[in-house]
């Protein structure tokens, strides 16, 4: 029988250890494995399309808001609102889309990007989150600019049965805001008609909420202040707006 020595297998067993490394090897920290970022909401894409009917009314940079039943840009019958009459009678949309931004109902706003003279079609884009379009709706007022007080307004209309490439055609009238007087006079109008100043803090028409407006009468027409002629004259429907679903 062949013998072994052990001080040959105690140095093997010594060596043997070392190129192990004395035992297990030492553990590596964990790294934490951050999550993948959500994926972007996905969003529905829809076109409002506005164009200017009347003869020879400017109208303002439009507002429009997509919304659901909890805000309202306005309502005939009741008073306008602070930010709707400087709409109404300067023509920035500005205060109307920075309250609308506030609103928790609001799901996405669009801002026309200038005058839209008569004749002319204006065309802004609304991205909604996909789960606000069941209960979309659509507001849009612009101001008629050769006036005290008119907008060009749609209120509330609801876009949650547009299907992909769907689309609808709605005729909108010229609503007075009942917040100031229709003197017609110098000073009185911001348009090109008149170059008079825009929005006033003081409500000086009786009735003080919106109604659908009377039109202009005009100096031809015997309202002897009036700066206003028949070019200025206005019938509704003053626009037409189609709004379409991307497909």
């Amino acid at each position: 029988m062949q013998r072994f020595n052990v001080g040959v297998l105690a140095a093997l067993g010594f060596f043997g250890l070392v190129g192990c490394g004395g035992g297990s090897a030492p553990s590596t920290p964990s790294v934490p494995v951050e999550a993948p970022p959500p994926p972007p909401p996905v969003t529905i894409d829809v076109e409002v399309d506005l164009t200017n009917l009347t003869n020879n009314q400017p109208m303002s940079p439009i507002a429009v808001v997509a919304h659901d039943s909890s805000y309202e840009l306005f309502a005939a019958g009741s008073a306008a609102s602070h930010e709707l009459e400087v709409l109404a009678e300067g023509g920035s949309p500005d205060d109307v889309l920075d309250a609308a931004n506030d609103h928790e109902g609001v799901a996405a706003t669009a801002r026309g990007t200038g005058i839209i003279g008569p004749g002319v079609r204006e065309t802004v884009q609304l991205s909604i989150v996909e789960r606000d379009f069941g209960d979309a709706e659509v507001s849009v007022a612009t101001m008629l600019v050769n006036t005290n007080d008119a907008f060009a307004g749609l209120a509330s209309v609801d876009i949650s049965d547009l299907g992909p490439g769907d689309s609808m055609t709605l005729w909108v009238s010229a609503y007075d805001a009942g917040t100031e007087a229709n003197s017609e006079a110098a000073g009185t109008i911001p348009g090109p008609a008149v170059g008079g100043e825009g929005y006033d803090e003081v409500r000086d028409d009786l009735h003080d909420v919106v109604v659908i407006h009377r039109g202009v009468v005009g100096f031809d027409d015997g309202l002897l202040e009036s700066l206003l002629s028949s070019q200025e004259r206005f019938d509704n429907p003053v626009a037409h707006v189609q709004i379409r679903r991307a497909d």
